[in-house]
Formats: C-alpha cells, sequence, structure tokens
C-alpha cells in the first residue's frame, strides 16, 4: 500500500468514527468553555455574612460600615443573638457569622486587643478565606485609625504619628496574574492538559484492538502517518486555545509563535504515540477513554501548578515525567505567562522529545507484533 493510499484511508476511518470526532472536536469545544465556566468571576466575592453585634456602640458600627465596604464581603442581615445567626448560617443562607463582643470599644480604647468571632465553613476554603480576608482587612484598618487616634491626642504630630505606627509602607504589584484571578492562573494549564487527554483517548481510540491494522501496510509507516494525522489536526485546535481562547478570556500572552510551535510540536507527537501504545495494549475501546478519564484528576493536582512539586513523593514526581503533559504544562506557563526565553524550557523541550521517541519506538513495535500476529 502507497503512503497515499495509506492517509486517505486513515483520513477516512478517522473522520467517519463518531466516537473519535466527539472526542476530539466536540469534547475540545465543549471544554473549552465549560471548564473556565466557574472561574470566570476570578474571585469570590460579596459573601453574605451574618452579623452579631454585642457591644453596640458607635466604633463597632462603623466596624461593620467598613467590613461591609470590603469586596469581599455584604452584610445581608443584622441580629442580636447568636442562635438565631446561627440558624441561618446552618440553613446555607449565608457564608458566615461575624461576632462583635462586648466590651469591644472599651478594651480598643484602653489599648486591650478584643477578639472579633467568625463561624463559618472552612470546607468551601475559597469562601472561608475571601470573607476572612475582608474581615481581617478591615479590622485592621480600624485598629491603625483608633492607634493614630490615640498618638494624637498624646501630642504626636499627624506625620510622625502615621510612621511611628507603621514603620514600612508595602507596594504590591502583581507580575505574572495581573487581575490575582483563577481564569490566569488555572485555565492556561488546563488546556493544555484537555488537549493532552483528548489527544490521548483519540489516537487510543483509532488504534484499538478492534479497529485492527492495516495488514499491507508496514507497522512503522501506520504508525508515523496516523501520528502526523493527529498532529495536523491538534495544531489547529491548539490555535484554537491559545488565540481565541486566550483572547475571549483575557488570558495574558507573552510567547511568540514560534516557540509556541517548539513546544506543540514534541507535545502533540508523544501524546499521539502514548495514544496509540494505550490503544495497542488494551483489549476494548472503552478502556481507553476509562483509563484517560481516570488519570485527569490526579494529573491536574501532580503537575506542579496546583500543588507545589516538593510536597509531593519523589518517585510520584519521577513517574509523572513519563507524562507528556507534564514538561508541556511546564513549558508553557514559563514562556507564555512567566516570560522565560528558549534557553530556559530547554530540559522540558529535550524531556518532551524523549517521550515522544520512547512512546514512538514501543507503539512501532506494539504495531508490528500486532501484524505479525494477524500474518501467523
Amino acid at each position: 500500500m502507497s503512503l497515499r493510499q495509506l492517509l486517505a484511508g486513515e483520513i477516512r476511518s478517522l473522520f467517519t468514527d463518531t466516537t473519535v470526532m466527539l472526542t476530539v472536536f466536540l469534547g475540545v469545544f465543549l471544554y473549552s468553555f465549560l471548564y473556565p465556566l466557574p472561574y470566570l468571576k476570578q474571585l469570590p466575592r460579596e459573601q453574605q455574612v451574618v452579623v452579631v453585634n454585642l457591644d453596640g456602640s458607635q466604633l463597632s458600627r462603623q466596624l461593620e460600615r467598613m467590613v461591609d465596604a470590603t469586596p469581599q464581603i455584604h452584610i445581608s442581615e443584622r441580629m442580636h443573638s447568636l442562635a438565631g445567626a446561627r440558624e441561618r448560617f446552618l440553613s446555607r443562607k449565608t457564608a458566615g457569622i461575624l461576632v462583635i463582643p462586648e466590651r469591644f470599644y472599651r478594651d480598643l480604647r484602653l489599648g486591650l486587643r478584643p477578639t472579633l468571632g467568625f463561624a463559618g465553613d472552612a470546607s468551601m476554603l475559597l469562601v472561608y478565606g475571601t470573607v476572612l480576608e475582608g474581615m481581617s482587612t478591615a479590622a485592621g484598618t480600624l485598629a491603625a485609625q483608633v492607634a493614630v487616634q490615640q498618638l494624637l491626642l498624646e501630642g504626636q504630630p499627624p506625620r510622625l504619628a502615621r510612621d511611628q505606627f507603621r514603620g514600612a509602607w508595602l507596594n504590591l504589584r502583581t507580575v505574572f496574574n495581573p487581575t490575582m484571578g483563577y481564569v490566569s492562573y488555572v485555565i492556561p494549564a488546563v488546556f493544555v492538559l484537555i488537549l493532552h487527554q483528548t489527544l490521548v483517548i483519540g489516537a487510543g481510540l483509532v488504534s484499538c484492538a478492534k479497529r485492527g491494522t492495516t495488514v499491507s501496510s508496514s507497522p512503522g509507516m501506520l504508525v508515523l502517518v496516523r501520528c502526523g494525522l493527529f498532529m495536523a489536526i491538534y495544531m489547529v485546535l491548539c490555535l484554537y486555545y491559545f488565540g481565541f481562547c486566550y483572547d475571549l478570556y483575557g488570558i495574558p500572552r507573552q510567547a511568540e509563535m514560534w516557540m509556541l510551535a517548539a513546544i506543540m510540536l514534541p507535545f502533540l507527537a508523544a501524546a499521539s504515540f502514548l495514544g496509540m501504545t494505550l490503544g495497542l495494549v488494551l483489549p476494548r475501546r472503552e478502556l481507553v477513554t476509562l483509563v484517560v478519564l481516570l488519570s485527569s484528576m490526579p494529573l491536574i493536582f501532580s503537575s506542579g501548578f496546583i500543588w507545589p512539586e516538593s510536597a509531593l513523593p519523589r518517585p510520584l514526581v519521577l513517574l509523572l515525567q513519563m507524562i507528556p503533559a507534564v514538561p508541556a504544562i511546564k513549558a508553557l506557563l514559563g514562556v507564555n505567562q512567566l516570560g522565560a526565553g528558549y534557553a530556559d524550557i530547554v530540559p522540558q523541550l529535550a524531556q518532551l522529545w524523549l517521550c515522544a521517541g520512547f512512546y514512538g519506538a514501543l507503539a512501532w513495535y506494539l504495531a508490528g507484533r500486532r501484524l505479525s500476529t494477524r500474518l501467523s
């Protein structure tokens, strides 16, 4: 069989397979909208909180207003008993309870440190942390005002009182995540993982046992043609993800086109060969999808961009280096979000090419063994 006939047969086989088409095209398209949807608001804001003010002083009411003015918190109700607030919280009608203790004003004026109480659901970590951030910001600001006023009453000049209370002034500037949100932080890495998983599933389904192999073609030519076909398709999908989707979600982009191509070429080749290897090893097509989908969540939390590699067991980190998505995520985040140069990603590129060579040779061997089995 000639190369032209083999390519035409593979294209026909691929585009007439409904399962593969749904995975490769519909899956990539739907994930580009469904996965970022929960992160579009970037950070939790205006979380509803119930306030129980047991002090009733003017200063405590000022604290309420300051808490309500923060972008993190919206005071939905004010109650006079902790029991009523507790009932509202347990019925999940509020994100937390702020308790201003008795003698709050007196203790603060005496230079003591009154303790503000907060009840929240710590299992919802983002909401819990956001509410605590808003409360601590408001409480710290009020404490600063009271301290500066006390120094002014003691005869300190306003500028000296301010500088004496705060010895250092911070000028914080976000560098790699200007919005300080989750879209710019999570989505670029997850897009790489989506491309990886769908490509592995698609190549695995095509190569699985029920599809068989073309007897009249050499295994090496079959593997290379199949890999080239998937790479051509996914190059277009990469342009969609890293072009249109980045602009749609306002994700910063620093990498030049040639650097993205330098990463995507070995990445797509390695993922294609890995998918073919799985398809040639597993006996049933549905097992390919099952294995890849079950590995998705472990890969997300083990790739190093959500959970640091230093906190993972060393054997697991070494094992993950055999998954093409791991070095591809590091390389892409480096050049696209962190401004790294080509020399900085050479180790990841070498790792991707090694993965491509290893899985390509393995797929070649398995395809040849299946061909010899069929001929015998």
